[in-house]
């Protein structure tokens, strides 16, 4: 996908891919949520080249779903933390584990509880309007003219 046109794009999903589409983004977006704030925790979490890192980190923040804050003046260090927009991504990232372990389960798998309840979260995505869960109803794509 041609990242400069992506956002005259009229699929909202191809818009998104653009922006964290691949492996390496949703995996920063992951550990961001799980409190991950600095370049090093991000680069030890994943095993992730720097360079690589810091080319994923510039795309998050210009972007939207980062910000780069400094936490430090000597030496110069900047932390990057969720935006709205970044915190919003959080039922997607669920929606994809929860494919992942549906088609790609099998051996130990990493579990997500609600701190209050101390329930599993199991995600599922419903639609608003109709209250059905997505891909039980047949559904139609409207492309723009």
């Amino acid at each position: 996908m041609d990242y400069e046109n992506s956002n005259h794009e009229p699929c909202p999903i191809a818009r998104s891919l653009a922006v964290a589409g691949d492996a390496w983004s949703l995996l920063i977006l992951r550990d961001a949520h799980a409190g991950l704030t600095r370049f090093d925790q991000f680069r030890k979490s994943m095993g992730i080249a720097p360079t690589m890192l810091t080319r994923r980190l510039a795309v998050l923040t210009e972007e939207g779903l980062l910000e780069k804050r400094r936490y430090s003046e000597h030496p110069p260090r900047e932390e990057y933390l969720l935006t709205a927009a970044g915190r919003d991504f959080l039922p997607v990232l669920f929606m994809i584990g929860a494919w992942g372990r549906q088609y790609r389960g099998g051996g130990k798998l990493t579990k997500f509880f609600d701190a209050e309840t101390g329930t599993e979260i199991k995600a599922i995505a419903v639609d608003e309007v109709t209250g059905a869960k997505i891909g039980t109803r047949p559904m139609r794509m409207v492309v723009p003219e």
